[in-house]
């Protein structure tokens, strides 16, 4: 496989990750920070997916989505996270030609799927407002379970695209990547060869797995939105809204960096703003998801009390 993405001009075995600075008191404190972000993640994601688990009260499909989620998140950052965790306090920074392909592919993978649960889960708050009597019959296991499939059909159909089109290109050196881990853009500025085909595969791909979701998005909460406002209640609108601020929060940190990532020419993108960009769809967002969907969910705050027997949530 390798020789085949190498091709007959490429003689590079493995790349350098240039990650974020050369300076070691500045690592030390990246390493305490990162490493800080990246084990809450992985807590509070898991703690999401434990209490879910265990409380059949969140055995629903708004729940059932929501840790397919976190499950997702917890891929996503430790598919990057721990490396450059080694390598904010090792001398060696390198990472295999084979390791950077297998990293792009996953984390890939991982994203598109994301980005499209995202239209799933606004779909089922759709359907939960629009049609509450109808909720439980239109959301079956079943369907929910092929919606599941579908992103994840998504993902790895379309990850092995991006992934192939990247690393079929010639790499004759430099093996500099001016990143913290294997991400596309980066590495197809260390091409031997004109990348203009790849710029346009990216639009193309983003334009399907990012602007089609946030535009199915949009149109499904101009839904929810009318009708809650012909809601009579002030509580019942303010609690419909409260549903649905969470999960427009977490698709807005997640779809504009990306977009800005994957849609933009080659040329106009700036490794350091590249590196922020990275940071804050991939750590950042995947941080605060479980904080932005448990902070004002009174359910997970009583499977919470409930599961570790503190005492009973506040109705």
């Amino acid at each position: 496989m390798q020789d085949f993405l190498l091709g007959n001009c490429s003689s590079l075995t493995e790349f350098i990750l240039l990650g974020f600075s050369g300076n070691t008191k500045i690592n030390v404190i990246l390493f305490s920070v990162f490493l800080f972000l990246y084990l809450v993640t992985l807590l509070g994601n898991g703690l999401i997916i434990t209490l879910i688990r265990k409380d059949s009260r969140l055995h629903t499909p708004m729940y059932f989505f929501l840790s397919v989620l976190s499950i997702l998140d917890m891929g996503y950052v430790t598919t990057t996270v721990p490396q450059m965790l080694v390598h904010l306090v090792s001398k060696k920074k390198t990472i295999s030609y084979v390791g950077c392909v297998a990293q792009m592919y996953i984390f890939l993978m991982l994203g598109i799927t994301e980005s499209w649960l995202f239209a799933i889960m606004a779909y089922d708050r759709y359907v939960a407002i629009c049609h509450p009597l109808r909720y439980n019959v239109i959301m079956s296991p079943l369907l929910c379970g092929l919606m599941v499939a579908f992103c994840g059909f998504w993902g790895t159909s379309c990850a092995l695209i991006y992934t192939i089109s990247a690393m079929i290109l010639p790499y004759c050196g430099p093996n500099e990547i001016n990143h913290f881990f294997c991400e596309v853009p980066a590495v197809l500025k260390l091409a031997c060869a004109d990348t203009s085909l790849n710029d346009q595969v990216d639009f193309i791909l983003g334009f399907i797995l990012l602007l089609v979701p946030l535009s199915l998005i949009i149109i499904v909460y101009i839904n929810i939105f009318a009708a809650i406002l012909r809601i009579h209640s002030s509580q019942g609108r303010l609690k419909a809204f409260s549903t649905c601020a969470s999960h427009i929060t977490v698709v807005t940190m997640f779809s504009i960096p990306c977009m800005v990532m994957y849609m933009r020419p080659g040329s106009d993108a700036s490794p350091e703003e590249d590196k922020k960009l990275a940071l804050f769809y991939n750590v950042i967002s995947a941080f605060l998801n479980p904080i932005i969907y448990s902070l004002r969910n009174k359910d997970v705050k009583r499977a919470f009390l409930k599961v570790t027997g503190w005492g009973n949530a506040p109705e």
